[in-house]
């Protein structure tokens, strides 16, 4: 495993040497182009599949943002699309070797909290892992981190006050909640939603955990933002669909891309 990553490592150097990797979710592919822009799809990258998933380009580009050279992930990998732990959280493991020590995770989701609303933008403060595996099972990776790495705080403090800034400055409403991650690809069902609002989740969805925990366990300090496109099962009043996910994603673009532009420029690295 650890060469694979390393091949993959060496790749991605000659596109350059970001300290900032963003992950762009469902519809979101767009909203972050770079100067100076070179690209690769997933498919070049050794060790990297492809994305399947409608709305994910599959795409890796480095290039520069405010004076700072960032990698940018534009789609990603989900476990309902076949994809083995390992897999999904390839890309993140191999830009830890790279030298990334951000990394901006942006996603999809439904809302559950009392208040939101398709077109929010919440920053994510914790998680609750309903997927059914842990990416770190196995073999320990010990060049990357310990075997029992400390989630306490897998959503860094000192980025999300950052974001906070940033969004007040640029007059954008920022809320913070917990999400909640399910193996999809089936949206989840009202009683399944009542269940997750009583666990203390704000938000639901298919994704970024996995990265997350591969993140933090590489000593990778992480910010993720997640752009309500829908409200989950049982509060909505019409069937959910991905049609919808992707038209309010791309409605939210713009946003999110201006909170992005400002915010990466202050992230430390």
């Amino acid at each position: 495993m650890m060469e694979s990553l390393r091949e993959a490592a060496d790749f991605l150097r000659k596109l350059g040497e970001p300290r900032v990797a963003v992950v762009l979710g469902s519809g979101l592919g767009d909203v972050l182009p770079l100067e100076d822009e070179r690209t690769v799809p997933f498919a070049e990258v050794p060790g990297f599949p492809a994305p399947t998933a409608p709305g994910h380009k599959g795409e890796i580009a480095v290039g520069r943002l405010g004076g700072v050279e960032v990698l940018v992930q534009r789609g990603r990998l989900h476990y309902y699309e076949g994809y083995s732990p390992e897999e999904i959280v390839f890309p993140v493991r191999a830009y830890a070797l790279l030298g990334v020590k951000v990394i901006v995770f942006t996603n999809a989701s439904g809302g559950i909290a009392e208040g939101l609303a398709p077109g929010d933008l919440v920053l994510i403060r914790d998680h609750i892992n309903m997927l059914g595996f842990n990416p770190l099972r196995g073999p320990n990776l010990d060049e990357l981190g310990p075997r029992f790495p400390d989630m306490t705080q897998a959503y860094d403090p000192e980025l999300r006050r950052i974001a906070h800034d940033v969004a007040r400055g640029l007059g954008i409403e920022l809320r913070e909640g917990v999400y909640l991650a399910t193996m999809g690809p089936s949206y989840e069902t009202p009683a399944e939603i009542r269940a997750f609002r009583a666990l203390g989740a704000d938000l639901v969805g298919m994704s970024t955990v996995p990265e997350v925990i591969a993140a933090r366990h590489a000593g990778v300090r992480v910010l993720a933002i997640s752009c309500v496109t829908n409200l989950a099962a049982g509060i909505a009043r019409h069937p959910l669909s991905h049609e919808e996910v992707l038209e309010i994603g791309k409605r939210k673009a713009a946003e999110l891309g201006r909170l992005l532009r400002a915010l990466i420029p202050r992230l430390p690295v």
